[in-house]
């Protein structure tokens, strides 16, 4: 009689996954905090006006367009937990840095450092988060079957909707009650938190030379070959191709509003930081029903319906902020609503899109993967910041915020006539790199 293979037990059990739950949660809280107290820094301390705060955002962003797909070879050749823990050492550091230039007086007003230091920490802390990200995303399919990749992403994705839920929340709240430079000081107690965690995981990982082996007397892949192998296999799976234009549309957009929209909320609708918080805060809640509608609908809708239609809905529902007033007391509850919605959907096809690229991909190449699609997807974000702030010096906020709305839904629009439209209720299978023995042999 055949012996039963004992039952694996539940991904929960596993101490080392929930080390990453725990450190991906506080990492990510500690990110979101960083996103509003930076910027309010700026804006409230320096009166930095559109064309700043949009240069200020470019320099968190530029990072992506310069190293990405450096980072996702070097990930490759790595061991990606010490990556993440050496990441977030190192923007706790950064981060720790503003509110001891607060003290020293290199913040203030009349001293002119304080642009140039809060670029600085913007664009270092924008490349440490480049190692985070792109190790972050490699290390799950080291850790977790392929069977579990719709569950765990959905368990960390739904960490990441907490953090969404606290960190604007907590940042605008530190920044009402406290100065903005000391409210930065909160995303590096997050930042630490997260080093500790993640340092106490303990997979065998094995060594990254075990996915980059030589075999038949070959030489080691050079880092450029090992980047163009990651940006060949891209541009030739159509549906991961479609994924890297999808997410350049979306982000190029997304920059440009978000640049705008800090500035709408503060100066147009004279909302408090507190209330920034709370207004930016209920894209949490809204992204915790996301990831747990996620690890259901795409494997009963399909998993290319789920995406097109969750693309529409999230990015549509953000053209009705331009139209809000300041003045009218539902102001807020109603930009709480608009985010709830943009949370929910968003999450949804950010898990649904995740689960759909690790599937894709080989594990030898997910660091370089990753690396290429946010190099194309993200890298126009430093572009989108300036453009942002471009528009709302030279047309106005409102208007503004109503043209890079517009620009957001193109991305929904060319999902819908891409192969991504097309995939159905199951995961798609790995798809070899183009000098892969069965890819060559399945050619001839």
């Amino acid at each position: 009689m055949p012996s039963v293979p004992p039952a694996r037990p539940g991904l929960w059990r596993d101490a080392d996954f929930r080390r990453l739950w725990v450190g991906q949660t506080a990492s990510q809280l500690g990110a979101q905090a960083a996103q509003i107290t930076l910027p309010l820094t700026a804006v409230v301390t320096l009166n930095a006006d559109a064309g700043q705060l949009g240069a200020l955002r470019a320099a968190q962003q530029v990072p992506i367009l310069l190293l990405s797909l450096l980072v996702g070879a070097w990930v490759d050749r790595w061991r990606s937990y010490q990556v993440m823990v050496l990441a977030d050492f190192g923007r706790a550091a950064l981060l720790a840095a503003v509110p001891a230039a607060h003290v020293l007086g290199l913040l203030g007003s009349p001293v002119p450092l304080g642009m140039p230091v809060l670029l600085v920490v913007a664009f270092l802390v924008g490349v440490l988060t480049v190692f985070f990200d792109v190790a972050y995303q490699a290390s799950l399919v080291r850790l977790v079957e392929r069977d579990r990749l719709l569950q765990a992403n959905s368990a960390l994705e739904g960490s990441r909707s907490a953090a969404q839920i606290g960190g604007p929340a907590l940042g605008g709240t530190m920044v009402s009650l406290l100065s903005a430079p000391v409210a930065v000081a909160a995303s590096t107690f997050f930042f630490a938190l997260s080093f500790l965690s993640l340092r106490r995981i303990r997979c065998a990982e094995p060594p990254p030379r075990h996915f980059e082996r030589p075999t038949h007397g070959e030489r080691p892949d050079g880092i450029w070959r090992q980047i163009r192998e990651g940006l060949r296999f891209v541009a030739g799976n159509p549906s991961l191709r479609s994924v890297g234009v999808c997410s350049a549309l979306f982000q190029f957009s997304f920059a440009g509003m978000m640049t705008v929209y800090l500035l709408f909320l503060s100066h147009t609708l004279h909302l408090s930081g507190g209330a920034v918080g709370l207004v930016l805060a209920a894209m949490g809640p809204g992204a915790v029903v996301g990831s747990v509608l996620s690890a259901a609908l795409p494997r009963r809708f399909g998993h290319g319906v789920v995406l097109v239609s969750s693309a529409v809905l999230a990015d549509g529902v953000m053209l009705c902020v331009p139209a809000l007033s300041g003045s009218a007391p539902a102001t807020v509850p109603l930009l709480m609503a608009v985010n709830f919605v943009f949370g929910v959907f968003s999450q949804l096809l950010d898990v649904t899109v995740t689960a759909v690229r690790q599937s894709l991909t080989p594990v030898r190449m997910q660091g370089r993967v990753v690396a290429t699609i946010d190099f194309v997807g993200m890298g126009l974000t430093p572009l989108g910041s300036l453009l942002g702030g471009f528009l709302a010096s030279a047309w106005g906020l409102r208007t503004g915020l109503l043209l890079t709305g517009i620009g957001l839904c193109l991305s929904p629009l060319f999902m819908a006539f891409s192969p991504l439209a097309r995939l159905g209720r199951e995961l798609p299978a790995p798809h070899p790199p183009s000098d892969h023995p069965s890819s060559r042999s399945a050619q001839g």
